[in-house]
């Protein structure tokens, strides 16, 4: 017999999860985050009228770059209107982050329409999430690439999955995760039988995405348990705790988290082994100032 879920919500064996999950579209972004943007951005020589350009074609992107640069963040005098400005001034790598932003989160909306969820705090939380991932991986010994941004971007791409696929159960788990006494993920086993993390990595696994987006969804919660990518992996779990104990965005899961619980967590173990640890208060220090800065630059990115 299934386990009833308040509300007479059934509880979903394996197989049906992995029928419905079926019908659940692609999301094209994730295959190609604006690669023309993206190659043009990675040549030795980037002309800004070149990159302005390309830009110009996405008018979602457009918007986002004038509304970031003229944040509080920026904190500039006069307000920039032109492309080319705008790229001056938030250079090479955060145009980047921009390009890679607005098609996945464009396509996210498309699949969030149906459940009643704070999907803006949501967006924000997965945006906030990816830039403190890049920055935990740019203070810690091992290398940055773009690819520990996207991992940050995607991590919870498996509530996305599920409100659109079951967007009964998530309501009901949204519902009862607000009571902040339950963590989210025991919630989403209880009442639907999959959790979101591993939601997301059979999604991911499904239509064939990179194998750090996957192992990013799957262990975001346990990264020691990843059986690759466990150095940006770490990264992600302690960029997801560090929005949440600040109240930066929504991630759905309302237990309380403290900053010093972040900051103490065993994940560090994996980030920090190679850092003395004399030195070690000067990188959480140096990542605090950026938390800091998240929600200013989320008002201008979402």
């Amino acid at each position: 017999m299934p386990v009833i879920a308040p509300n007479h919500i059934a509880r979903l064996s394996a197989g049906e999860i992995q029928s419905q999950l079926a019908r659940c579209p692609s999301l094209p972004s994730l295959g190609s985050i604006n690669k023309a943007l993206q190659g043009l951005l990675l040549t030795e020589q980037r002309y800004t009228a070149q990159i302005a350009e390309i830009i110009r074609r996405d008018p979602s992107l457009t918007s986002r770059l004038l509304r970031l640069v003229n944040s509080v963040y920026f904190g500039l005098n006069t307000p920039v209107n032109s492309i080319e400005e705008a790229v001056f001034y938030l250079g090479v790598r955060q145009i980047r982050q921009l390009a890679m932003v607005t098609p996945v989160i464009e396509d996210f909306q498309r699949l969030t329409k149906q459940c009643n969820f704070p999907w803006r705090e949501f967006w924000q939380h997965c945006i906030g999430t990816a830039i403190m991932t890049r920055e935990v991986t740019a203070n810690v010994p091992g290398p940055t690439e773009d690819s520990d941004y996207v991992a940050g971007l995607v991590h919870d791409v498996g509530k996305i999955v599920m409100a659109w696929t079951f967007p009964d159960h998530f309501s009901e788990i949204h519902r009862r995760a607000q009571a902040g006494t339950t963590p989210v993920s025991e919630l989403e086993e209880e009442i639907l039988g999959v959790n979101h993390s591993e939601l997301g990595a059979l999604y991911l696994e499904r239509h064939r995405l990179p194998e750090l987006m996957i192992y990013s969804a799957r262990y975001h919660h346990y990264p020691e348990k990843a059986p690759q990518h466990r150095h940006v992996i770490a990264a992600v779990q302690v960029a997801d705790l560090l929005l949440r104990s600040e109240g930066i965005g929504i991630s759905g899961d309302y237990t309380p988290v403290t900053r010093e619980q972040c900051f103490c967590a065993p994940v560090w173990n994996l980030l920090l082994g190679g850092v003395p640890e004399t030195e070690q208060p000067l990188t959480k220090a140096a990542i605090s100032r950026t938390l800091e800065q998240i929600p200013v630059m989320l008002e201008g990115m979402v």
